[in-house]
């Protein structure tokens, strides 16, 4: 028989570098999960994504064991990477801080494909083409 979930958290934590401390520390405390554990298996499970934030799914069973799904980073993180910016637009109608080209956002799509609500490519770029626009990013 399948064990009991009794919740589920979802956190945003950078690859490699996770430590007891908020936001981690206080989610998982609070549901009685061993926080040094969590830690050392999603750094060694994420190590290859050093500094990137990487959202997590930790889902807690009733024997206070958990399991956890690491996703894609964010959209909005990829695209600042692909066009060299270290933040959007604050007024993204108006200012534009950088541009990324179709070949740039179709390769952010073959890595978010799996976490988007679509499996076709073409909709998954447009997906992508507007998070670039909506944080101030040109696409050419």
């Amino acid at each position: 028989m399948a064990k009991e979930v009794i919740t589920k958290i979802k956190l945003q934590v950078t690859g490699g570098q996770a430590t007891p401390a908020p936001p981690v520390g206080p989610a998982l405390g609070q549901h009685g999960v061993n926080i040094g554990q969590f830690v050392s298996q999603f750094n060694e499970a994420t190590k290859n994504a050093q500094g990137m934030i990487l959202p997590v799914e930790i889902s807690v069973y009733k024997d206070k064991s958990f399991t956890f799904i690491v996703k894609s980073p964010p959209a909005a993180v990829l695209i600042k990477q692909a066009a060299g910016v270290a933040k959007g637009s604050s007024n993204p109608d108006k200012e534009i801080v950088g541009k990324v080209t179709g070949e740039q956002i179709l390769k952010i799509v073959k890595e978010k494909l799996n976490d988007l609500n679509t499996s076709d490519e073409e909709s998954a770029a447009r997906i992508i083409a507007g998070t670039a626009r909506s944080i101030g990013i040109d696409v050419v």
